[in-house]
């Protein structure tokens, strides 16, 4: 951040005000921790600050402190609606564009007060009063203690916050795997530890707390992963029949797509995921090496997101989406 961005967020903050925090829609251990780690630090500096989530979050998030807080915008359209257009001021976590939102876009767009945006992914649209967007960082979260740091505010940063930020920059990095983990990422949880962060607890938390059903889930999504070696790539489809078999709930798929890049040889890895309520195909591609899935997702997908790590959506069938995927991999080098 700038000092003049720096100074424009001192003075947006130097009085009480009513605050609006925002995910994405479907929120990951990034977008909650940052908004979460944000709400705790705007509640001791003396505002009043909610979280609108909107949609639900995954269970496995559950636990993080203050999420009995949060609102969901899909639950409670009305008062949720009411507390963004009372807001004084925005801020948007871990994404760019009101339509990661999802309905809540139209409500966003709407809106006069302020916005400041914290964010780590490509090509951010131009809606915020401050943007604080930088692709450098492997995560909104480890922006987030930046954020806090630039204000003069560091030493705000206690157990609560810090076990906020840590979740966000712990999933959002791969268990500190992904490349862009660097010796400022480490030197941050370091930080973090010393404060009291649980560092052995939180993994805990997150990855050893699965139902049968999602194992069960898993069991079949590796059983129906296909393997192209000579395109150095792996995917899994997973159909609503398969999803409801096993009593599917938000987060059960949750990295799942990881999965093909353990496989020796492998450097691109998809997962496709029938939706029919919202009639759609979800899906999530995975890389390592130089193959941008950011790009490939924003040409073929309706999506983006990272160079190694991407989302987007399909209005094909799920046999006729697994077709397109199946021809683009003669099109393209990995």
């Amino acid at each position: 951040m700038n000092t003049q961005d720096i100074q424009a967020i001192e003075s947006l903050l130097a009085s009480p005000k009513k605050i609006a925090i925002i995910p994405h829609r479907g929120p990951d251990g990034d977008a909650m921790g940052s908004t979460l780690g944000l709400y705790h630090f705007l509640l001791k500096n003396n505002h009043q600050p909610t979280v609108i989530s909107p949609n639900e979050f995954p269970d496995f998030l559950a636990w993080m402190p203050g999420s009995d807080t949060i609102k969901i915008y899909e639950k409670d359209k009305i008062n949720c609606t009411a507390i963004l257009q009372e807001a004084d001021l925005i801020f948007t976590l871990d994404f760019n564009a009101f339509h990661r939102t999802g309905e809540m876009e139209q409500v966003l767009q709407t809106l006069t007060a302020p916005f400041v945006m914290i964010d780590h992914h490509q090509k951010p649209d131009d809606y915020a009063t401050v943007t604080f967007s930088d692709t450098a960082y492997g995560s909104t979260c480890e922006m987030l203690y930046h954020f806090i740091s630039y204000l003069g505010k560091k030493e705000d940063i206690d157990t609560t916050i810090g076990t906020c930020i840590y979740t966000g920059i712990l999933t959002d990095s791969g268990s500190f795997r992904f490349p862009k983990t660097t010796g400022t990422t480490h030197r941050i949880v370091a930080d973090l530890i010393d404060l009291g962060v649980d560092n052995t607890a939180i993994p805990s938390l997150l990855f050893d707390n699965s139902s049968y059903n999602r194992l069960q889930l898993l069991g079949r999504a590796l059983q129906n992963m296909i393997i192209h070696p000579q395109y150095k790539t792996a995917y899994i489809t997973l159909s609503q029949q398969e999803l409801d078999e096993f009593n599917y709930i938000k987060g059960d798929t949750e990295g799942i797509v990881n999965y093909g890049l353990s496989i020796k040889g492998i450097d691109f890895a998809a997962i496709f995921i029938e939706n029919k309520d919202e009639n759609i195909i979800k899906i999530s591609f995975r890389s390592q090496g130089d193959f941008d899935v950011n790009q490939f997702a924003r040409d073929h997908f309706n999506g983006g997101g990272h160079r190694n790590a991407a989302g987007g959506k399909s209005d094909l069938s799920l046999q006729e989406t697994q077709q397109k995927f199946e021809a683009l991999l003669t099109q393209i080098s990995i």
